[in-house]
């Protein structure tokens, strides 16, 4: 077996096509032994590989966009796609089957400081038609500590990704209201990334065809047996929970059957950026992607 070491910039269940890749065993049918880590809060998984402490990282487009708006080559390319939807939900203090986003004004909204989520949030409120500013946002910080804020009573509603929601709802705390993919629509969400010299190599065809077969197995089977498979990553979650949220993800659509990055999600993320005044330049597709590997 070769080791092949993989970073995730953020752990959940919607990163469930790299997941699968490790807990489904296609990278082992490959001959391909995993070794996954998170990267550190405040830093890039992108410095994983530059450094070479990974071979592939679960990323964003935009981590390209820095680089490139200073004149500078990235290093790196992103390859495949992992969700062509935004994956975080909305969830409040009642349940509210008919709700409506202009109740986000004026209310206290937990929400993640910046970066992608944030953008994305701006700009599924613009889609709704509502001002961002007349919400009153809380960011308390990363992932866990957002979850920490909504369960001490801080927010009307929290932005979180799943299984956080779900497991919300498990233990009556809130109740999840909207899904903000829906609002935002199809874009290129989060997508794996390599270095250019890496993608050449043997490693990277492998690992390319488990992640195909992963992907193909995602959309495929029932949500419980991708939950019991991927159970062991997430020890302090429900079984019941962890399907609910797989399901949920399924039905969402944001894990399509291709893998390649189309132009068109490409393009929907360049306009979600432009919108929110992070970008001032719409980069050329091939400064940022590249086809995934044949073979």
């Amino acid at each position: 077996m070769t080791r092949i070491d993989i970073q995730f910039s953020l752990f959940s269940a919607f990163y469930s096509p790299l997941i699968a890749t490790m807990a489904g065993g296609f990278l082992a049918e490959e001959g391909l032994e995993p070794s996954w880590s998170v990267s550190e809060p405040g830093v890039s998984a992108i410095a994983a590989l530059k450094d070479g402490s990974a071979h592939v990282v679960q990323s964003a487009l935009s981590q390209a966009f820095g680089p490139l708006s200073r004149g500078e080559d990235p290093g790196v390319v992103h390859f495949a796609q992992i969700n062509e939807t935004d994956g975080f939900f909305l969830t409040g203090r009642e349940p509210e089957p008919a709700f409506d986003w202009r109740k986000l004004e004026g209310a206290e909204v937990v929400l993640f400081g910046g970066g992608q989520p944030l953008a994305m949030f701006k700009y599924a409120c613009h889609r709704a038609g509502i001002d961002y500013a007349r919400i009153e946002a809380l960011h308390p910080g990363n992932a866990a500590e957002i979850d920490r804020a909504f369960r001490d009573g801080h927010g009307a509603y929290v932005q979180q990704q799943g299984p956080f929601p779900q497991q919300l709802e498990a233990d009556g705390v809130g109740h999840v209201v909207a899904e903000v993919g829906r609002q935002v629509g199809a874009c290129a969400f989060s997508s794996l990334c390599a270095r250019p010299d890496w993608l050449e190599g043997d490693m990277a065809r492998a690992f390319t065809r488990a992640y195909r077969r992963a992907r193909a197995w995602l959309n495929e089977t029932p949500a419980a047996e991708i939950a019991r498979a991927e159970k062991p990553y997430f020890p302090e979650i429900d079984p019941a929970v962890l399907e609910r949220c797989v399901a949920t993800y399924q039905r969402l659509g944001c894990w399509t059957p291709h893998i390649e990055i189309t132009p068109a999600a490409f393009e929907a993320t360049l306009d979600i950026f432009a919108y929110n005044g992070l970008i001032d330049t719409r980069f050329p597709y091939a400064r940022v992607c590249a086809p995934p590997p044949r073979g």
